[in-house]
């Protein structure tokens, strides 16, 4: 599970962006205890379902939502029973309910998708073309995104999705939409098929011509592939006009920064009208890129207009002289932010560059100072010991650091920010008693807080030998985001933990192709190396190094591994 850790020392990070979280730990409920062999009617099967679904027991949620649905006509509750039975991974459930919810709904476009999904998990190769060419003949736009989320998330087996795909293409089946033909390109991508992928934009560019999206996908296409210099190529081909469109514009920067090269994503978003957001996002780039010259000369611009006492301009001051290292401008700028919300921004970061300038004291003096005044709002005064504790953390002051989590949550009981963050402090140092305890303070006050759910399901699964229990944190944390990576890369890796290796591959190759983070790459690589493919795991390994060669789950996997 790629972990969200609140962070303040980065620059342009200066809030807490952490998800809804969900809460308490799997409990035996009636529902999930027993079943009567008949409902006496559709509320007491939902209601039932909806525990069990709360218990994390997704084949008892989806056989409780069946016998609703089969006590009324109505489509939804079959829809509902499908679908949980496709995320349990029970096949006979799923077709139960779907056999209900087309026979209650016979034109439903989902109804043929789900059936697509079905098919494709039985390998069942005819009825799935058969349900993906209906959706790709409707004359909407819903048919086809409907068949082209089954295709790249529905079966156990990329290489059939791909094989689909390509004689689908064969067939011109794919609608003549530049939207349609793109987002089956990035699908190939994602499946890891370069060669359809090479196919299908070539079929664009016959269909398609002069259309910058068009070169985009083809530009990320061959960066995939690891042909950076034709890339490159493709990207400065790129016509000048379409640099007018903001949006193709941060596409284009987004190829560079991809690629590695920061610098020219900042030049791309300089081209341009301006604002604060552009001038911060090409701040970081630069930053990143560690072009101090280039960061330098976009300082001197923002500075000619410093005078003007405008509070986010001078903020963004502040925050790219801290780029800079230039720690005493900064706290300068920081201390002439005005009154307003960039003020309260601006005194956390005055804070930070105390701290930079070893001046720690001052630092936890004036952090101190904004957790105790009432004028200060609520959300700024909590930041403040969530920012104290991660310098603590970095003084190696563990005391004082579990201090600083008592006062803050004395004073904001309960807060699931302060809590999880104390939990990922106990869990980095290998106390997971206590990081338990910390995730099920959250979930006792937020049941539905999938973010703690996942967390704990995680940690149980990755750092304790309570797998059942793990997995039915996990299902919970499922069931109310399906689509998550982070979510989905947990359920891969507590069906590895499980010992269910060639299952944990199908999610995990999924949760990757979805969001390319380094821990969800080692698991990968773990589970490839351990089924005996290590010159896969090995590819997958080198990723996870590109992205962060400090992660942890990296370099446990290595450990483990020997690789």
């Amino acid at each position: 599970m790629p972990q969200l850790r609140p962070s303040f020392t980065f620059p342009l990070l200066l809030a807490v962006a952490l998800a809804g979280c969900t809460a308490a730990g799997p409990r035996e409920t009636p529902a999930a205890q027993t079943r009567v062999d008949a409902v006496r009617s559709p509320i007491e099967g939902t209601m039932a379902g909806e525990f069990a679904l709360q218990a994390g027991q997704l084949d008892q949620a989806a056989r409780w939502y069946l016998d609703a649905a089969k006590a009324t006509d109505d489509p939804g509750l079959a829809e509902r029973a499908t679908r949980i039975a496709l995320l349990a991974n029970n096949d006979k459930q799923a077709a139960e309910g779907l056999a209900l919810w087309k026979q209650r709904a016979p034109g439903s476009l989902a109804a043929h998708a789900a059936e697509a999904t079905l098919a494709l998990r039985r390998n069942d190769v005819r009825l799935a073309k058969q349900e993906l060419r209906l959706l790709l003949t409707d004359k909407g736009d819903i048919g086809w995104r409907h068949a082209l989320a089954a295709l790249g998330a529905g079966g156990r087996d990329p290489k059939l999705s791909g094989k689909l795909l390509g004689e689908f293409v064969d067939e011109q089946a794919i609608p003549n939409k530049l939207q349609a033909w793109l987002a089956f390109g990035g699908l190939a991508m994602r499946l890891e098929q370069p060669a359809l992928a090479e196919r299908i934009i070539d079929r664009i560019v016959q269909q398609f011509p002069n259309e910058p999206r068009v070169a985009l996908l083809r530009a990320s296409q061959l960066r995939e592939a690891g042909k950076t210099a034709e890339a490159r190529q493709v990207l400065g081909g790129i016509a000048q006009t379409a640099y007018a469109d903001e949006e193709m514009r941060m596409s284009i920067a987004a190829e560079y920064d991809a690629m590695g090269d920061s610098a020219q994503a900042a030049d791309v978003l300089a081209k341009g009208p301006q604002d604060d957001r552009s001038y911060g996002l090409r701040a970081a780039l630069l930053s990143r890129a560690d072009d101090d010259a280039a960061l330098g000369k976009l300082y001197d611009e923002l500075k000619k207009e410093s005078a003007k006492p405008d509070p986010d301009r001078r903020l963004l001051l502040g925050q790219v002289a801290e780029m800079l290292e230039r720690f005493p401008e900064a706290l300068e700028w920081y201390r002439s932010v005005p009154g307003g919300e960039a003020r309260w921004t601006a005194r956390l970061r005055e804070a930070n560059v105390l701290h930079e300038l070893k001046r720690a004291p001052e630092a936890y003096t004036a952090l101190r100072g904004l957790q105790s005044d009432a004028t200060v709002d609520e959300g700024t005064r909590r930041d403040a010991y969530l920012l104290e504790a991660e310098l603590r953390g970095k003084d190696n002051q563990l005391v004082e650091e579990l201090d600083v989590f008592a006062r803050g949550l004395a004073a904001y009981p309960d807060d699931p920010v302060i809590l999880y963050s104390r939990a990922l402090t106990w869990e980095r140092r290998d106390d997971i008693p206590r990081a338990e305890a910390d995730f099920r303070r959250i979930l006792v006050a937020e049941p539905d807080n999938v973010t703690a759910l996942n967390a704990l399901g995680y940690t149980l699964a990755d750092r304790t030998n309570r797998f059942a229990e793990a997995l039915e944190l996990i299902d919970r944390a499922r069931a109310a985001e399906p689509d998550s990576a982070a979510i989905i890369d947990s359920y891969g890796w507590v069906l590895y933990r499980l010992g269910r290796k060639e299952e944990a591959l199908v999610e995990l190759r999924r949760a990757f192709s979805m969001q390319k983070d380094p821990e969800i790459a080692s698991h990968l690589a773990e589970v490839l190396w351990m089924l005996g493919q290590k010159d896969e795991a090995r590819r997958y390994f080198d990723e996870a190094k590109k992205l962060d060669p400090e992660n942890r789950s990296l370099k446990r996997a290595l450990e483990t591994t020997g690789a």
